[in-house]
């Protein structure tokens, strides 16, 4: 079992996912302080609205950090600087659409605060990771 497990360790692509969601939980952390000083400052007048402002600006925050962290260390990608970027905030806009889809969904529930915020966010995990591998960053080494 022991060299099973050192197999599947050893895949290329299971290594790039282990640093795609260890990139990701810092993209997270930056997307989580990043929301809630936001939610501390902006006023609130239109909650939902208010929400999608806020969750948004937090998210692509962590996208830009996501970005240049899975660049540089989880694909190694030496191609087009500008384009890949341009490539990876387009597959964040995906995921954010569906993170905001999927809180529109919750939020009458779970009202609009850190617990819609995490399921929103969590739902484009996978979207984000083989779209970013298979499109983005395709020609990585």
């Amino acid at each position: 079992m022991h060299n099973g497990l050192t197999a599947i360790a050893q895949r290329r692509g299971v290594r790039q996912f282990v640093k795609f969601g260890i990139v990701g939980a810092s993209g997270f952390i930056v997307n989580l302080i990043a929301f809630t000083l936001l939610q501390r400052v902006v006023p609130h007048h239109d909650q939902a609205l208010q929400y999608n402002v806020i969750y948004s600006i937090a998210f692509l925050a962590g996208g830009v950090s996501n970005y240049y962290l899975n660049r540089i260390w989880t694909f190694r990608s030496t191609g087009h600087a500008v384009r890949e970027g341009a490539q990876f905030m387009s597959v964040s806009l995906i995921a954010l659409a569906v993170g905001l889809l999927v809180s529109a969904i919750v939020g009458p529930y779970l009202g609009h605060g850190h617990r819609t915020w995490f399921i929103g966010t969590v739902a484009g995990i996978f979207v984000n990771f083989f779209l970013n591998k298979f499109w983005t960053f395709k020609h990585a080494s």
